[in-house]
């Protein structure tokens, strides 16, 4: 059964890479020997040939070139009210990464491989641990790695510059180059809009004198600067230490501070809150951070060694996870929302570590909801 359900999430996801880009769509479905195309509706002759004519397959093509698949927020709202917390957690599968003593960051490729990263060394490796490939010019002391929608990796090298990785892994671009003394500490590209958001920080004032200064950036998926987010308001900054930043499927920007907490801001910048933890507990410090289909907020807290779940509001719901479970010091997440599987690396052994949280959940109340939920 695990044999049948990986075939068959592989081809639903190159199905959904190929659905993503119309002319490679179709021409998918002209291989496969799909009929002849005869126009049988009413079409004006601005956009379609002749009705005495037959449509052409490279003819369609080119016709429905601009189209684009996008989900609705009607189809989220659907898909998120199937979804259902369980109360017990269950360890799905534990991966160990060979080269590396703990996991910094996780970036999620496919529901079978994600990138690893130790520092100056970031490694891809697939479910059964095996290493597909490895970089060492990398800056992945934090969440300095991300992926884009066309499964290219981004990564801050050791300068400072952004890189891009292809999806074939054998060429390497820059994206963004460095030009100030503002260094990138965390990275992350927006499945929404394509956007990256790149946090940096630096020291104003001499060694172990200076104050931190750290800012999010806004860039398009093409590497030009859009826009910058600081402050709060005038005179209050926003952040002070970022280190991981990822965002919410509702568009909040969430991001993990060493000195601020988690703090969330809205899509434009504008704060929303700030999380420093539970009391009566200490002082949250934060690392690795994610967001789940339900849009709650999961950070990993290096006081506690634990797991902290909040609501897309902020408030306190949970501990995830305990030593009992495995895990000792989470260090970093990922959340894979297409089997809704989360991903914990450990700061102190060299596993990562796969478990179900989340499930679906199908009403029976009739025959028809059944067939329907049982073909979603």
């Amino acid at each position: 059964m695990s044999h049948d359900y990986l075939s068959i999430q592989k081809h639903e996801q190159k199905f959904e890479q190929i659905a993503n880009a119309p002319v490679r769509f179709l021409s998918f479905i002209e291989k496969n020997r799909l009929p002849l195309i005869r126009d049988t509706l009413y079409l004006t002759q601005h956009c379609w040939p002749s009705l005495n004519e037959k449509i052409k397959m490279k003819d369609l093509i080119k016709l429905l070139s601009e189209l684009q698949i996008t989900d609705t927020d009607k189809r989220q709202v659907k898909t998120v009210s199937l979804l259902k917390m369980i109360s017990t957690l269950v360890l799905h599968k534990s991966v160990t990464v060979k080269g590396i003593n703990r996991v910094n960051h996780i970036s999620f490729v496919t529901s079978d491989r994600v990138w690893v990263s130790e520092d100056n060394d970031l490694i891809l490796v697939n479910t059964e641990g095996d290493t597909l490939h490895h970089l060492t010019d990398v800056n992945c002391k934090w969440g300095g790695h991300t992926v884009n929608s066309s499964c290219e990796l981004l990564y801050i090298e050791k300068d400072g510059n952004v890189k891009k990785l292809s999806n074939d892994n054998k060429r390497i671009s820059t994206l963004i180059k460095r030009r100030t003394m503002w260094r990138p500490s965390c990275i992350y590209s927006s499945p929404i809009n394509g956007d990256l958001l790149i946090a940096s920080m630096y020291i104003d004032g001499p060694p172990g004198w200076g104050t931190w200064k750290a800012k999010v950036e806004k860039y398009h998926q093409s590497g030009k600067y859009k826009k910058t987010i600081m402050h709060i308001r005038k005179g209050q900054k926003l952040l002070d230490q970022p280190m991981y930043i990822t965002e919410n499927h509702n568009g909040d920007i969430i991001m993990s501070d060493w000195i601020q907490g988690v703090v969330v801001t809205e899509q434009s910048g504008r704060h929303r809150f700030s999380y420093k933890g539970h009391p009566p507990g200490p002082l949250l410090k934060p690392c690795g951070v994610c967001s789940d289909a339900l849009l709650n907020i999961l950070v990993c807290d290096d006081i506690s060694q634990t797991v902290h779940m909040i609501d897309n509001n902020g408030s306190f719901l949970s501990f995830l996870f305990t030593e009992q479970l495995g895990i000792v010091i989470p260090m970093s997440l990922c959340y894979d929302d297409k089997t809704h599987l989360l991903w914990v690396g450990c700061q102190n052994n060299d596993r990562v570590l796969v478990y179900r949280y989340i499930v679906r959940q199908y009403s029976l109340t009739s025959p028809w909801n059944y067939m329907s939920s049982t073909i979603q």
